[in-house]
């Protein structure tokens, strides 16, 4: 008799195996070459796939590059979401910066000096880079409407929000430049987390009592 229940499964072990090929082969590519100079034929050829397989995966060429989009995104928001009862939406975030820093998660910028200078070096990447920021701040904002109870998503929410990811976005910034001088990631993690500290303690004031959670 056939277990039904593993096919599924393994066709999600397959899906992530061909997906981290693709990533992979992408990565390598366009740090060899240049995100622009790169096809995705060249991809497709590199991961061993079709062209229409990689565009499944990947709609957007920018992602096959920044293949954590979705956690960087998310990141804020789902901080948030996870908050533990009487702890606010600031001491949420603060506490996932300070653990990002000092785990040096990619998604805040620690990625290698030849992944940030393809960055830098693509106008496409750049861009793409400061849309996953936005979306960032607007996914944030939208959690903590719903942590207040504010739906649709108003105005206090989205200056909080702004103030908040404004913090986040600052640490990535400072992990980039400080990853193009050549710093090591512990060093760059032991110099910014004092600066983030101090940017979250000015906030304590503003948004020290927001949406805390209650249950």
């Amino acid at each position: 008799m056939t277990d039904t229940g593993t096919t599924p499964n393994l066709r999600e072990l397959n899906k992530r195996r061909t997906r981290e090929a693709i990533s992979h082969a992408a990565t390598r590519l366009f740090i060899e070459r240049g995100f622009d100079r790169t096809t995705i034929a060249e991809v497709a050829a590199a991961a061993g796939v079709a062209k229409m397989t990689v565009t499944n995966h990947f709609p957007r060429k920018e992602d096959l590059f920044f293949d954590l989009h979705e956690e960087l995104a998310g990141r804020l928001a789902g901080a948030v979401a996870e908050r533990a009862p009487g702890e606010s939406a600031l001491a949420a975030l603060r506490r996932d910066c300070l653990t990002g820093l000092d785990r040096q998660d990619a998604r805040l910028g620690f990625s290698g000096p030849a992944f940030v200078r393809t960055v830098v070096g693509s106008p496409a990447l750049s861009a793409r880079l400061r849309e996953l920021h936005e979306q960032n701040e607007t996914a944030l904002a939208e959690a903590l409407a719903e942590a207040v109870h504010e739906i649709p998503v108003g105005f206090e929410c989205r200056v909080a929000a702004a103030l908040l990811a404004a913090v986040d976005r600052a640490v990535f910034t400072e992990v980039f430049r400080r990853t193009l001088a050549g710093e090591d990631q512990a060093a760059i993690a032991a110099a910014v987390r004092p600066s983030a500290v101090r940017a979250f303690d000015r906030l304590e004031g503003t948004l020290g009592n927001f949406a805390v959670r209650t249950s």
